[in-house]
């Protein structure tokens, strides 16, 4: 299984011992794993947190109704997070990219510079510093603005490399039809580029989506605080923590294997392309591609 076009352009591609060690080193960790498991299980059996009357209220709803009114406010400042950030995300990778020194310069610090700052830090600042200067926003933007800086520069560096992973003729093709640098690269190669790295930018909304337990910093109401809470008034921390923690697990796995599917139909999408430029198909002539002729309309 070869790894994907962005993949390559990231990452080294290992070779059969890195593969092999790579092969041992998951194993192990695995092994590991379960050992772990296995320990915390005997130790909560041991001082009675199996026993039955603890995990029976969360079989009632008014329990769950209060867990997942935290989950949706932890979906809610996902969402606007990664919104927000995608969007600043692609705007930073079009400057760094940019041939004006004006623009690149400050896109390229900002990302270097944010990307080795801890979100926590971010959200310290936004709570403790701006109000000293008149700037106190809204309980929900305290905790979705340090969110949105902290990973614009993480998705700065997705959309610069898929955008690097684009073929230059396209740019060229934008050029010839009288488009501006910006409008082709806007209209025609981020449009593309957005599409080759679609499974890293889940996987980063996947980190995104626990950064938001960060919430309990600002008291925001997200799954983790209204866990603290909830906790705090059944006095069941371990089996209310575990409870939320398999929550998180069940959504970060989720969107996992969806990251993965997309990588694997973008592994099939280049063969296919391959098998359709050799076969000869009506209409070009013999040993011309398809995708070399420049259209007048871009390829979404």
């Amino acid at each position: 299984m070869s790894p994907s076009p962005t993949s390559r352009l990231l990452f080294d591609e290992p070779g059969p011992r890195a593969r092999r060690r790579i092969r041992i080193t998951t194993a192990l960790t695995v092994l590991a794993g379960l050992a772990l498991v296995a320990l915390a299980l005997r130790q909560f059996a041991d001082n009675g947190q199996l026993a039955a009357d603890r995990w029976r209220p969360f079989g009632t709803w008014p329990m769950w109704r209060y867990l997942l009114e935290g989950l949706r406010s932890t979906a809610l400042a996902a969402v606007v997070s990664i919104a927000l950030a995608m969007a600043a995300g692609a705007a930073l990778a079009l400057g760094r990219l940019s041939p004006s020194r004006w623009l690149r310069l400050p896109c390229a610090a900002y990302v270097e510079v944010v990307r080795t700052v801890p979100a926590l830090l971010l959200v310290y600042v936004v709570l403790f510093a701006l109000p000293r200067y008149g700037l106190d926003l809204p309980l929900f933007w305290k905790l979705v603005v340090p969110l949105s800086v902290s990973n614009a520069a993480a998705f700065a560096e997705i959309f610069r490399a898929g955008i690097r992973s684009v073929e230059r003729g396209q740019l060229e093709a934008g050029l010839s039809l009288g488009l501006t640098r910006g409008r082709a690269m806007r209209m025609i190669v981020l449009p593309q580029a957005a599409r080759r790295v679609l499974p890293s930018l889940v996987s980063q909304s996947a980190g995104l989506l626990k950064d938001t337990s960060l919430g309990y910093v600002v008291s925001y109401a997200e799954l983790l605080y209204s866990g603290k809470v909830l906790a705090n008034y059944n006095h069941l921390l371990i089996q209310t923590y575990l409870v939320i923690a398999l929550i998180y697990l069940v959504i970060n796995a989720t969107l996992s294997k969806v990251a993965r599917t997309l990588e694997a139909r973008q592994r099939t999408r280049p063969s296919r392309a391959a098998r359709a430029a050799t076969g000869g198909g009506a209409g070009t002539s013999a040993g011309t591609s398809v995708d070399a002729v420049p259209t007048a309309r871009p390829t979404l």
